[in-house]
């Protein structure tokens, strides 16, 4: 399939986007180069070939949660610009309680 003039202008109207001539000459080039470099994938004989969803052999490099002390609830507090008992104090942030 080949991409023409006249899809090159139906998908520039569907972005938003105003190209000159020599903007949709370009673009139908580089669209057409894509079709056919998916074409050369689709011709691959990938039979018996498992399904990967990364190109290259990577374990998860996430870590284990592991419990740690929180550290001095007080201390921590003392930063806090405002605080209610033993908690952080923000302001509202839900519909009709707005600070400002």
């Amino acid at each position: 399939m080949a991409i023409g003039r006249k899809e090159v202008e139906h998908i520039a109207a569907l972005a938003r986007l105003s190209l000159g001539e020599a903007e949709k000459t370009s673009l139908e080039k580089d669209l057409n180069a894509i079709l056919g470099y998916v074409e050369k994938l689709g011709a691959l004989d990938t039979e018996g070939i498992a399904p990967t969803s990364h190109a290259l052999d990577i374990v998860n490099a996430f870590r284990e949660d592991v419990l740690t002390p929180f550290g001095d609830r007080e201390k921590i507090l003392e930063n806090a610009p405002a605080k209610v008992e033993s908690f952080f104090q923000v302001p509202p942030i839900s519909e009709g309680n707005s600070p400002t």
